[in-house]
């Protein structure tokens, strides 16, 4: 028969006794653990979409996403200038067509980078420089729909944006490949640039490797002059 205390409960064994701060220490780092993984997940997940914008409304009034396709012209025919001005788009604008010949390549680009905007075409994140303002303009798109044959472009290629306000022309320079959480190719510079990336093709599930291209001008060509907007 068990020992009583005093009060008549059964006395709690040493060995209980040496047992229970442990089991306390072990329930105490599970709870913590739980607490930590949903804000892991939802900081992984958001270094999983690269480089990408937060979503801005257009129109406060109204709320939301608001979308502006354009009818961008590649055929200009009126009078350019060498040096001019560079108008900065709203966000969920269409601003500019990016053709490739090479690689098969002609998509609408938009101004701002979410999920919706990458269902429509090509997307330029906010941070980075509008084509033709004097540094790196970042441009990306889905691997599976409309950068599906970027990989084909090769080192020589020429590139061109058509944007609203002019018509510039790049030359691929050297293509590139890094993982996604690496921001490398997709920081400011000093230089007018192009980069162009989407995730590398992968049959089962999304790749965590970029590929994508880094383009220098060749031909600058603005529909206003700076005198003119001045």
């Amino acid at each position: 028969m068990s020992k009583k205390t005093s009060s008549g409960a059964p006395a709690m064994s040493r060995k209980v006794q040496l047992i229970l701060p442990v089991l306390i220490l072990i329930l105490c780092a599970g709870i913590s653990v739980l607490a930590l993984i949903r804000p892991y997940e939802e900081f992984s997940t958001l270094l999983k979409i690269a480089f990408m914008d937060d979503m801005k409304n257009a129109d406060s009034e109204q709320g939301g996403l608001q979308i502006v396709e354009n009818d961008i012209v590649t055929d200009y025919e009126g009078e350019t200038y060498s040096e001019g001005v560079v108008t900065i788009p709203a966000f969920g604008e269409q601003f500019a067509v990016l053709e490739i010949e090479s690689a098969g390549i002609n998509v609408p680009v938009y101004w701002g980078s979410n999920a919706e905007l990458l269902e429509l075409g090509a997307v330029q994140t906010t941070s980075s420089a509008a084509p033709g303002s004097g540094g790196n303009a970042v441009i990306d798109a889905h691997v599976n729909t409309f950068f599906h044959d970027l990989d084909k472009a090769a080192v020589g290629d020429s590139v061109v944006l058509y944007t609203q306000y002019g018509r510039f022309t790049y030359e691929v320079t050297k293509l590139v490949e890094f993982p996604y959480n690496e921001h490398k190719y997709v920081l400011p510079t000093e230089e007018e640039t192009l980069t162009l990336y989407t995730c590398e093709k992968q049959i089962f599930g999304s790749s965590d490797i970029r590929i994508g291209a880094v383009c220098k001008p060749t031909e600058m060509v603005y529909y206003n002059s700076k005198e003119a907007a001045e």
